[in-house]
């Protein structure tokens, strides 16, 4: 613990970020045989599989080992086996993420395990915001409680400002009064404002204070966001009604799960590329392989080692629970840092002669995600999943009038808020009315509050209600007769 405190206040970030040709490879070799050795869970998992961990001593080799999921290792076995040397009380934070039926999910850490993630934080605010030259106000807007995102945020910028960071934080938490409270006292204190949060959370509050008569282009704002895909259109309508003055460096998104923290972030540079993307978008698909705009973030292989199978993303790195060539089931990619380069010139652009600078720039790899799109949307930062929704078109009188069948989709108005809809397919011969969509809302609502902590917690109670739509049975659209059914669709944001 003093070791790994002693490490991350006195080694500089730009010494953090440094590595050479293959340390990545060895380090998540050496780091599968500390796991192998210290992990009782995962010595089991490897028991079970037939595989000796001394067989592993190359990269090539440690590519042959089976992946972990949540299902097949994480459900499996107790939180004690998946710590370090058995030791669940060597863990002093336990944050918990709902699954699928509301289960809660529960992942502990120590605090020399936060200091890895507190490094993203330190590159946001030292490369993007410049904080260590400002002071700084960082107001958390993430829902407080047992949930990953505020608590830890809290204790990273916490740790960033014991490095010597000009940094103060304050924690109002998801609630809008408290966050115009000490905006108006406390910000002209400061010579920035950075509000992190969920990003239709974060535009509320940004237009809400809009309409309060809060001087946003006052406060020098910045701001830092998770858990969403967002348009750079979203970006720029964000940055302009705060007073964005730099788009590139005035915003930062984390990439990130409860399974392990923060795995990479957006970087100056990853923004510079996006935004160069948004506006080229056959050079998109052809880098991406899709018509949709992921998240681009880099990421430092020696703290999270991506893997891509299948095009799904695979990570492995050290945590309170450990977690090696883990499927977290997000589609996405990864690319080096020359191969973005190199493609970009081929191009005909250069983001960092673009950037006017190399503050921000460093040569890490990038990762890409579309999310998982397939299974779930998100909304405010909270994980929707369709057997949540199931449950509300289950309640009597209104299983009489669907057959079950529907369709999720996080949307955008005119104004870019965000709108949770949800397309419904109505039984044959029931016809649609106005008094079914909104009974059909509210039996949603009701189950999604009493399933999922995280919708009930993470998503203002003026945005919760679902948008419904109905459909006539077999709707060439939505639900074509003969193609097998997908719940969701992407956002499009």
């Amino acid at each position: 613990m003093l070791s790994s405190l002693q490490s991350f206040l006195t080694t500089p970030l730009s010494d953090r970020l440094r590595s050479t040709p293959g340390e990545a490879e060895t380090e998540v070799v050496r780091l599968f045989q500390t796991v192998a050795a210290h992990v009782p869970a995962y010595r089991s998992f490897l028991q079970e599989h037939n595989i000796d961990s001394a067989s592993i001593q190359t990269f090539a080799d440690f590519q042959t080992l089976p992946l972990t999921t949540k299902s097949s290792y994480l459900k499996r076995y107790s939180l004690a086996q998946l710590c370090r040397n058995g030791k669940l009380e060597a863990c002093d934070m336990i944050a918990i993420s709902s699954g699928s039926t509301g289960q809660p999910s529960f992942f502990p850490r120590s605090l020399s395990d936060e200091f890895q993630i507190a490094t993203r934080f330190e590159q946001i605010f030292h490369d993007s915001f410049q904080a260590d030259q400002k002071r700084t106000l960082a107001i958390v807007c993430f829902a407080l409680g047992t949930w990953v995102g505020g608590m830890f945020t809290a204790s990273c910028c916490r740790h960033v400002a014991s490095k010597g960071y000009p940094i103060t934080v304050i924690t109002p938490g998801n609630q809008k009064a408290e966050i115009f409270r000490v905006l108006e006292a406390l910000a002209p204190e400061f010579e920035q404002v950075v509000l992190l949060g969920y990003p239709p959370f974060l535009k509320d509050v940004i237009d809400s204070g809009i309409a309060q008569g809060i001087p946003w282009q006052n406060y020098h704002i910045k701001w830092v966001s998770a858990g969403e895909v967002f348009s750079e259109a979203w970006r720029s309508l964000v940055g302009q009604r705060i007073g964005s003055t730099n788009i590139n460096y005035d915003s930062a998104s984390l990439y990130g799960t409860a399974d392990a923290g923060v795995l990479g972030n957006e970087t100056p540079l990853s923004i510079c590329i996006r935004r160069w993307l948004a506006d080229h978008p056959d050079a998109a698909r052809e880098l991406f392989g899709e018509s949709r705009l992921p998240t681009l973030a880099q990421y430092d292989p020696l703290s999270r080692f991506f893997e891509v199978q299948d095009g799904t993303l695979l990570f492995s790195g050290d945590s309170g629970l450990p977690l090696i060539r883990y499927h977290i089931a997000d589609n996405g990619g990864v690319l080096t840092y020359e191969q973005m380069i190199e493609f970009l010139a081929a191009q005909g652009f250069d983001p960092i002669q673009e950037l006017q600078g190399d503050r921000g720039v460093h040569p890490l790899p990038f990762v890409y995600v579309f999310g998982r799109s397939a299974f779930t949307v998100s909304y405010f930062g909270a994980n929707v999943y369709p057997e949540n929704v199931s449950v509300g078109l289950e309640q009597s009188p209104i299983c009489d009038w669907v057959t079950g069948k529907f369709v999720m989709q996080v949307k955008e108005d005119d104004d870019r808020n965000s709108i949770f809809s949800i397309v419904v397919e109505l039984a044959p011969n029931v016809s649609a009315s106005e008094e079914k969509q909104q009974a059909i809302a509210i039996a949603i609502l009701q189950q999604l509050q009493r399933l999922n902590s995280e919708f009930a917690n993470y998503v203002p109670q003026a945005y919760q209600l679902p948008q419904i739509t109905l459909k006539t049975t077999g709707d060439p659209e939505y639900f074509p007769p003969g193609v097998k059914h997908r719940y969701t669709r992407p956002s499009n944001a």
